[in-house]
């Protein structure tokens, strides 16, 4: 085997084409004005993520007045869902909370 090669040599050897090869199939490939296609407008799309709706029965001091907090987070874990709830709801200085519910939306 030789041990010095060209770049053309090392590029058929590697690639198996040569650089007038690949612009002559890229040439081939064009597209013409009555080929292509036009869609129509689309509305926006809504989001589709996985989400879960977790209620909670939060209150601000023990045996307090109770208020019912509804947080929605984008995941399909109920762990995870329901630790965020809690968070949300330590960020709205809420020391106390009860799960009430875990649905899917």
């Amino acid at each position: 085997m030789k041990e010095n090669l060209s770049e053309e040599e090392m590029r058929r050897a590697l690639f198996g084409t040569t650089i007038s090869e690949v612009t002559s199939v890229a040439e081939d490939l064009r597209v013409t004005s009555d080929q292509q296609h036009v869609s129509k407008a689309r509305r926006a799309t809504t989001s589709r993520s996985p989400k879960l709706r977790v209620t909670l029965r939060v209150m601000s001091e023990f045996e307090g007045k109770a208020e019912v907090l509804v947080y929605e987070a984008s995941t399909l874990s109920s762990l995870i869902a329901e630790q965020e709830a809690k968070a949300e709801a330590k960020k709205r200085k809420f020391k106390y909370f009860e799960l009430v519910s875990i649905e899917s939306v």
